[in-house]
């Protein structure tokens, strides 16, 4: 209950304070389009089964992919100022979220790391 809280909090709350930081004149329309970076978890339609609570959505989702997650990276890094850099940004946050999120449930369950997309994902990494 507390992890959900937690997770939640991090994608709605937090992110209002990203979108001032950003532009305070504009933080609420900001706010709203981080809102919307939770689109990404659309790939989570395609997961069989659609929902399991121990499995990490890193490395597992396609948007969750850790090439998709370097390109929201250099979004970030790279873009001028404006929308679509705040998108990178926003989706950027989410996957720190959802890297959070992932953290606790491997503490909870420590098998659930060893069968992780996510193990599977940084070993491609390491060993390229």
């Amino acid at each position: 209950m507390l992890q959900s809280i937690f997770h939640y909090s991090l994608h709605f709350l937090a992110v209002g304070i990203i979108a001032y930081f950003y532009d305070k004149k504009n933080w609420k329309k900001n706010w709203l389009l981080l809102i919307a970076t939770m689109l990404v978890d659309i790939d989570h339609v395609f997961a069989t089964p659609l929902f399991d609570a121990y499995r990490c959505s890193i490395g597992y989702h396609p948007l969750h992919s850790i090439y998709a997650i370097i390109c929201y990276i250099l979004g970030a890094i790279f873009l001028k100022k404006g929308i679509f850099k705040l998108i990178c940004i926003g989706l950027c946050f989410h996957m720190l979220t959802d890297f959070i999120d992932c953290l606790w449930t491997f503490y909870k369950c420590g098998t659930c790391y060893e069968s992780s997309a996510l193990k599977q994902s940084i070993k491609k990494v390491v060993s390229n």
